[in-house]
């Protein structure tokens, strides 16, 4: 019943953005009239939502739009099969067993309400099919960044007095006609991103990168990726491609250290000795499991917190209630973040999306 709730709940926002008056008192009838209909029957799901939401005869062509839209179906009245798929997908929790129908490799399209479902499950349990949808979502990502001031100038009406131009200008009028002024313009904040590909990341690994793949997309030239594990490989050119699919086969071929183990605090070291971070917010993608020195690696982290904006770690153990991080890596390296958060599905990279935005 949650989940119905939540996909109704969801089905109504739409109607709102579409301007349809289904408040939140028009949704909770909805829901009552559902708890007495049958939920897989679409003709009963279409009725009482229209006469529940709606309010005036100017919302029953929206109506109509949105319900064929949200759930999937090319006629309101006839979406059968989207509404009776929706029901059996919430039907199937996670942990119950896999979906009913062969499984090609290939995803079907996502109705709205299915899609809400996949943004909170961990891309682990995933079938190929659900991973696949998930991957064109993150696709589609288009990660804001936090703007930080540049040394450079631009002319602004307010300011600092720009006196050069004011000067220029009264050299060729003959007087001071008018102060100039200016101010520092901005630039995206950069963000540095390591991506472990070690043997215990295996399940994350490849969504991470493709979360990585939309990053560079987004601010191509505020954006660095690394892969680590037992080696540190830069991959930034490679996620430069427009294509995902195109950048991970490139990047597949470029990281030499696939499920291996992982050595972050001598990649780290490598890293800090060869580039810089200074100004930067430190995105690691780790669960933490350090093969090499603890010490080193807090050692390391320390020197990176003092040189970057901020320093975030992306666990997807974190996504769980029950995590503790007790692994020697991640020890090591809680003294040093600004932020551990989840990194174990599609709404958890949203939320990271937006933190990069807001740093």
């Amino acid at each position: 019943m949650d989940e119905l709730a939540a996909t109704m709940t969801g089905f109504a926002r739409t109607l709102r953005a579409a301007g349809v008056a289904a408040d939140h008192e028009r949704t909770q009838n909805l829901l009552k009239a559902l708890g007495h209909l049958d939920v897989t029957d679409p003709g009963e799901v279409y009725w009482a939502g229209r006469l529940t939401l709606c309010a005036t005869p100017d919302d029953l062509p929206r109506y109509d739009r949105c319900f064929a839209a949200y759930f999937g179906g090319r006629k309101a009245g006839l979406a059968r099969t989207a509404v009776t798929s929706v029901t059996r997908h919430l039907a199937t929790r996670e942990g119950d067993g896999p979906d009913e129908g062969p499984d090609d490799g290939t995803a079907a399209p996502a109705t709205a309400s299915r899609a809400e479902i996949l943004r909170h499950r961990d891309v682990a349990r995933l079938t190929e099919a659900e991973r696949a949808e998930v991957h064109r979502m993150l696709a589609l990502l288009r990660s804001g960044r936090a703007r930080r001031r540049s040394r450079r100038f631009e002319s602004a009406h307010r300011g600092v007095l720009d006196q050069r131009r004011t000067i220029r200008d009264a050299l060729r009028k003959g007087e001071v006609a008018k102060l100039r002024h200016r101010r520092h313009t901005t630039r995206p904040r950069p963000v540095v991103l390591f991506v472990d590909v070690s043997g215990s990341m295996a399940p994350y690994a490849e969504t991470l990168l493709r979360f990585a793949h939309a990053l560079v997309r987004s601010e191509p030239r505020a954006t660095r990726v690394y892969s680590v594990g037992t080696r540190l490989t830069p991959i930034t050119a490679e996620l430069r491609h427009r294509d995902p699919g195109t950048a991970l086969n490139e990047v597949s071929r470029t990281i030499p250290d696939w499920s291996g183990g992982t050595r972050l605090g001598e990649e780290l070291k490598e890293f800090l000795a060869r580039y810089s971070a200074r100004g930067a917010i430190a995105v690691i993608a780790s669960d933490g499991w350090e093969r090499g020195d603890p010490e080193l690696l807090g050692t390391q982290m320390a020197r990176l917190a003092r040189q970057a904006y901020r320093v975030i770690w992306v666990n997807p153990h974190k996504g769980y209630e029950d995590y503790q991080p007790l692994t020697g890596g991640m020890r090591a390296a809680l003294p040093h973040l600004d932020d551990l958060v989840a990194g174990h599905s599609l709404a958890a990279y949203e939320r990271l999306s937006e933190r990069l935005a807001h740093a």
